[in-house]
């Protein structure tokens, strides 16, 4: 195992120049990215805008009507740099991930590379599962739900209807994309963990009553304030958590075998 790794020191300097190398490349990557979504700003918040009109049409409304509206004249603009932020982070996502391998790779041995490498992979597939239940499920339901609040004229009654400003929308979107997103990386996460060595499967079935309240409680702090969204988090949480164990017991039966064939082969020596 000792020859999967280079043992020398390298003086300080190289790992701040390896370090610099891969930071240019990882900001210059997610830079052209950030001026290509700028360029397409509009088409790209428009598609944000898509589960909306599907909330309207649930809530029985008129789709033509379906409006957002933004109150200071620099809000859209300011709206716009946050998509295109927002695009680039996802499509420089490859790119920047690679880089923090190339830097972090040198320092481990072949088997531990092998290991690292599949969550490259699973990381960022999962994150594109939790945004895409996001995307066609919970923010239409969301927003039907906010939709529903809204009262027609009549008598007694005040004519009362949602017109959501464009920064508030994208910054609701925005929250739960990246609130599933993180959330869908616990069986990354934990597997991880569990690999080397600092998490058990056992200790994580043990622990589950608890994950489950502060499921909750984490739903609470980084959804709207409003049920629907909040139990739509927490569920697939705990779901994950499951997902996370069965995983880890995965790891330590693979770990198991590969040390019970290690015996076989030192006696069979």
């Amino acid at each position: 195992m000792s020859g999967d790794i280079d043992d020398k020191p390298q003086p300080l300097i190289e790992h701040l120049i390896e370090l610099r190398t891969r930071l240019i490349w990882a900001l210059g990557a997610f830079f052209v990215a950030f001026l290509v979504c700028f360029y397409f700003a509009k088409p790209l918040f428009n598609l944000l805008v898509v589960p909306y009109k599907w909330a309207v049409v649930w809530a029985g409304l008129d789709v033509t009507k379906a409006e957002l509206i933004y109150t200071a004249p620099q809000e859209f603009f300011f709206t716009q740099v946050k998509v295109a932020a927002f695009g680039a982070m996802v499509i420089a996502f490859p790119v920047i991930a690679s880089q923090v391998y190339k830097f972090v790779a040198p320092g481990l041995y072949k088997n531990e590379r092998a290991a690292f490498l599949p969550f490259l992979i699973a990381s960022p597939v999962l994150f594109l599962i939790g945004a895409s239940l996001v995307y066609f499920f919970f923010t239409p339901m969301v927003m039907w739900f906010f939709l529903a609040m809204q009262q027609s004229p009549g008598e007694g009654e005040v004519a009362i209807s949602l017109l959501p400003k464009v920064s508030e929308y994208l910054s609701l979107i925005m929250t739960l994309v990246f609130s599933f997103g993180l959330v869908f990386q616990l069986p990354v996460i934990t597997t991880l963990l569990v690999r080397v060595g600092i998490l058990e499967s056992q200790w994580l079935a043990d622990k589950r009553k608890y994950f489950i309240v502060v499921a909750f409680i984490v739903a609470a702090v980084l959804t709207p304030p409003d049920p629907l969204s909040q139990i739509g988090l927490a569920l697939p949480t705990i779901l994950l958590y499951e997902v996370a164990i069965y995983a880890a017991r995965l790891v330590e039966r693979n770990r198991a075998k590969a040390e019970s064939a290690e015996v076989v082969e030192t006696e069979t020596e």
